[in-house]
């Protein structure tokens, strides 16, 4: 931990040895480390959690955006009256912070990891001017229902360096979704950062709610096949540090997406509450009644929940070495 100073993390990574292939940061992980001590330490949940801070502003994304925004598009109308939204994404190759110190070469849609959340409601037109900056091959793979052509796979929506490709579907079926890049090798490409939010909200709408993205992410920081820092939208221990601020009897409806590699299952649970599940937010009325779930990667659920009690309550995945090693979170109700 010396090593690392004010850039390390407490309690789950351990000492920055060097770069490895892509500029990539090599991390020993020993376990919990020593407590730490100082003006620096964020000692929040003994001894767990980070040293120094994630610079929001050279990452270009802070967690509270990455959580709360949705990207509806540029809006029209076509000559059937149908609702247009249309978008333009560029992959860029981007140095990440996901922890303070620790910083991952992305490859990333428009700068960002996980890329726009994307939003329409269902039967809307979506189109989507995608542009590679990159030296690699990518797409953009939209789960959902869409023609054979617009699928972004390798031979249909495949985008090589400098070349534009434009993806024109219609969004259905309602529900909590992902795109992600599905250019070979799919280890490479989604674990890099190429993945992102695609919710599509039913026609007779849903009730009124606080609505929160929240994608389980996880960063392999020296390609040795074995995630080094587990995160909730990118950032470890980034709502640990900084509690979601939610409000006492609220609705909270919030899109659950699972794209962690190299790891079968990820998970989600809420301390000191239930919530109501919709599994791929397909439905209007709710699948279970559940404090916890486990979900592989690309799965994706809608969960809904109410505090009615003010107070500081804890949410993270149930495998404890993704808690320690950047995969914990708090709610602050008021």
């Amino acid at each position: 931990m010396r090593g690392l100073g004010a850039a390390g993390l407490a309690g789950g990574a351990g000492v920055l040895a060097g770069r490895g292939p892509a500029g990539a940061q090599e991390l020993t992980v020993p376990g919990l480390a020593e407590h730490h001590t100082g003006s620096q330490a964020a000692i929040s949940h003994g001894g767990m959690g980070t040293v120094g801070t994630v610079d929001h502003v050279r990452n270009g994304f802070t967690p509270q955006q990455l959580l709360t925004e949705f990207d509806p598009g540029v809006v029209s109308k076509d000559a059937s009256g149908r609702t247009v939204r249309e978008y333009e994404f560029v992959a860029v190759n981007k140095d990440i912070e996901v922890a303070p110190g620790v910083f991952f070469p992305a490859w990333t849609y428009n700068n960002r990891v996980p890329g726009p959340s994307i939003r329409a409601t269902e039967g809307d037109r979506i189109r989507i001017r995608f542009i590679n900056g990159t030296e690699h091959r990518h797409t953009i793979h939209f789960h959902g229902i869409h023609s054979a052509r617009m699928d972004g796979v390798p031979g249909a929506g495949e985008v090589g360096p400098g070349e534009t490709f434009t993806y024109d579907f219609i969004a259905e079926p309602f529900g909590t979704h992902l795109y992600h890049c599905h250019s070979l090798p799919l280890t490479n490409h989604i674990h890099r950062g190429l993945y992102g939010a695609f919710i599509v909200d039913p026609k007779r709408g849903r009730p009124e709610a606080n609505e929160l993205i929240m994608v389980m992410n996880a960063f392999d920081t020296n390609f040795d096949g074995e995630n080094e820092v587990y995160a909730l939208n990118t950032v470890a221990f980034a709502y640990m540090n900084e509690p979601i601020p939610i409000r006492r009897g609220e609705l909270q409806r919030a899109h659950v997406i699972n794209v962690t590699e190299f790891d079968p299952l990820n998970s989600i649970h809420l301390h000191a509450n239930f919530f109501n599940l919709y599994r791929t937010g397909t439905k209007l009325v709710p699948d279970e009644f559940t404090d916890i779930i486990s979900m592989g990667q690309a799965e994706r659920h809608m969960i809904e929940f109410t505090y009615d009690s003010p107070g500081r309550f804890m949410f993270h995945a149930h495998q404890t070495e993704f808690v320690e090693l950047g995969w914990m979170s708090f709610f602050e109700v008021s």
